[in-house]
């Protein structure tokens, strides 16, 4: 990723942290109005291996001395036709020839982006979709479309995706042993209330089978639920009223439920 000119660090920092987010390590900084490894890692934490490894070069020249393939980036109507492309058609011609030799994407300064001469150089223009009626992204925002465009591009067929964050609480996925004792105290619940006079258990209990086998519940979303039946079921009997007849057992909510 080459940063042509860049006049503000924090600019050069939120590029850096969007490179590290989509696993790109290899950074180019030409002609910087300013440069300070600690600002920018300051600013994008656990980034040292990237700012370290930077080349920092007077001339675009210096940047793109080694790359076989150089793709620009604009937004701006330009008086030339150029070999315009989108991020995604482009991607994973990108990625294949990154494999045979040095590819550089090259983005232009905040203020008015790459200039003619510099897009002289490139094979290549990528050109992000955007409203028509607000067509300029901030820097970082287009090395980070860029990046994840060839995130997506990189990744193997039989690759496994990233797994989603699970919560805090989250014990894995619930058991078959433990979603039948949460759907019997759900059961007993729902009869302490009454809510099966004009209803059958079986038909209702199918429903809420259906509904929960959806969601795929981990074992600490099934144990809550389960208490949910279980507390309903005995508030009613801590208040002395009657509930109808479940399987003749009182089970007490398990503790810190």
């Amino acid at each position: 990723m080459v940063l042509h000119q860049p006049q503000d660090v924090v600019n050069i920092a939120a590029a850096v942290r969007a490179m590290a987010n989509m696993g790109l390590e290899r950074l180019a900084v030409v002609d910087p109005a300013e440069f300070d490894p600690r600002r920018i890692t300051g600013i994008a934490h656990r980034t040292e291996r990237i700012v370290e490894a930077a080349r920092v070069v007077p001339s675009l020249d210096d940047a793109l001395a080694d790359a076989t393939y150089v793709v620009g980036t604009s937004a701006r109507p330009r008086t030339a036709r150029r070999n315009y492309r989108r991020p995604r058609e482009l991607a994973g011609q990108i990625v294949e020839r990154s494999r045979s030799g040095n590819v550089a994407i090259v983005f232009g300064r905040e203020d008015r982006g790459l200039s003619n001469a510099a897009l002289d150089r490139c094979h290549e223009v990528l050109v992000v979709p955007t409203s028509p009626d607000y067509t300029s992204l901030n820097l970082a925002q287009a090395v980070l479309v860029i990046a994840y465009e060839l995130f997506l591009a990189d990744a193997r067929p039989d690759a496994a995706a990233p797994e989603f964050p699970a919560g805090k609480r989250s014990l894995g996925p619930a058991t078959a042993a433990e979603l039948e004792e949460m759907y019997q105290a759900l059961e007993a619940g729902l009869a302490a209330v009454d809510f099966f006079r004009a209803r059958k258990p079986g038909s209702v209990m199918r429903v809420l089978r259906t509904v929960f086998g959806r969601t795929g519940l981990d074992a600490h979303e099934a144990r809550l639920i389960r208490s949910v039946g279980y507390e309903v079921r005995n508030r009613l009997e801590r208040a002395g009223e009657e509930t109808p007849p479940s399987d003749g057992t009182r089970v007490p909510s398990p503790e810190g439920e």
